[in-house]
């Protein structure tokens, strides 16, 4: 598949004053974007993102922001 076929995404940004945007960490223009052939797919990935991470210590919350992104 060529990157044309997929126009479902996930915009993936760090929340506004996060510490991690300091810029000697990730910097304040820290961002990614996943994308995906179907919507199915992206809303599978996007629940999954959301859900929290395993490895993290309860009551810790991962700082992102998630967008999804429709054709």
């Amino acid at each position: 598949m060529t990157a044309a076929t997929k126009q479902f995404g996930i915009s993936v940004k760090l929340p506004e004053n996060d510490p991690m945007a300091a810029k000697h960490l990730l910097g304040e223009q820290w961002s990614g974007t996943r994308w995906y052939e179907s919507a199915e797919e992206r809303d599978a990935a996007f629940d999954s993102m959301n859900n929290h991470p395993r490895y993290y210590r309860k009551g810790d919350v991962p700082s992102i922001v998630l967008e999804k992104i429709d054709p």
